[in-house]
């Protein structure tokens, strides 16, 4: 187990923002994150979990305290049964399974991050969430002190939320099992329409496993959402905010709002998302309040490529990117009404 003092935490995120952490301890086994989970709960010492830092803020003062980077390796694979260690790179999992010819999560290709964060978060994408395969989840529990293995229904998922997101002091997650489906080498039913129109097939089609995730890949790219260090684009956190799920009223207060600004033909993105609810388009009502492609003229901007992404230009500090972040809220709430949530966990700061 490595062991550093002010260590800088800005090259573990995908923003590269934030300071130092006052201790920063690199965990490669089980064992290892679980003892310093316990050290740090035995003296009372602040505790930051880090994966592959993909879905972090953290202020420019840093983090007083222990920062735990899991960095523990393992994938099995039996049968349509996989396994993966929480330090395990998403990316390069979600690869495996394509060639071993499973599927279930190859339109979650290119989605930085660890494979722990996966379930905190529910992952996903283009019609898929990792709630759909996850069938259990092995963590620490800092309350009883001892690993425990979750069911799917234990870990209370729903969209872009679990239980370990809303209690998020207690479970470290370990390890994550998925149940995947042998189809012959063919993909999941596609959901998501731009998938299937990028594919050029309809919408419950299955396709090639590998044409799948190429064409995820590609989509995301296209989008900034694909690492690339020379690319300024991706040096951002994805998706900065969750589409709003709304009640029926407030849709229909929304939808009032957004033919007053646009005219009396325009209709906003609609989705269903469960009895007397609908969920909208982050993206949508971003642009349209006026925050498009590229806005910005400081060190932090909205990604010439989505505006749903918040970027680091190269010289930004993390003041920069919420002060973009708190203009964008403030925007959209007052030209629809809607008050936007941000998707990343922020450590040290708030929007």
């Amino acid at each position: 187990m490595q062991e550093r003092h002010d260590a800088p935490l800005a090259p573990l995120t995908t923003f590269r923002l934030g300071g130092p952490a006052t201790r920063l301890v690199t965990a490669t086994t089980d064992a290892e994150v679980i003892d310093a989970v316990r050290e740090a709960d035995d003296s009372g010492t602040p505790l930051l979990l880090i994966g592959g830092g993909s879905n972090l803020v953290i202020g420019d003062k840093g983090f007083d305290g222990t920062a735990l980077l899991i960095a523990t390796k393992g994938i099995e694979l039996n049968g349509t049964r996989l396994e993966l260690a929480a330090g395990e790179v998403w990316t390069d999992a979600v690869a495996r399974t394509v060639d071993a010819g499973l599927a279930g999560v190859e339109c979650l290709a290119g989605i930085p991050g660890s494979a722990g964060a996966t379930p905190i978060q529910n992952v996903g994408a283009y019609g898929q969430e990792v709630s759909a395969t996850i069938t259990h989840v092995i963590a620490y529990d800092r309350v009883t002190r001892d690993t425990v293995t979750l069911t799917n229904a234990d870990c209370a998922f729903s969209y872009r939320h679990s239980r370990f997101k809303a209690d998020p002091d207690r479970y470290v997650v370990l390890r994550v099992r998925f149940e995947l489906e042998d189809a012959g080498g063919l993909s999941a039913p596609i959901k998501y329409a731009e998938t299937a129109r990028a594919l050029g097939v309809e919408p419950g089609d299955r396709v090639p496993l590998a044409d799948a995730r190429a064409t995820v890949l590609k989509l995301r790219s296209g989008k900034g959402m694909v690492l690339d260090p020379d690319d300024h684009d991706t040096w951002s956190a994805g998706s900065f905010f969750t589409n709003p799920i709304l009640a029926d009223a407030d849709f229909a207060a929304f939808h009032a709002r957004v033919r007053r600004h646009l005219g009396p033909d325009a209709e906003p993105p609609a989705y269903p998302a469960g009895p007397g609810h609908t969920k909208t388009s982050a993206a949508w009502l971003i642009d349209k309040a006026g925050f498009t492609k590229g806005y910005g003229t400081g060190p932090a901007r909205i990604s010439t490529k989505h505006t749903l992404a918040l970027t680091n230009r190269g010289e930004a500090t993390t003041e920069d990117l919420l002060a973009l972040a708190r203009e964008v809220v403030a925007g959209v709430h007052r030209t629809f009404g809607v008050t936007l949530v941000n998707e990343p966990v922020t450590v040290g700061v708030t929007l």
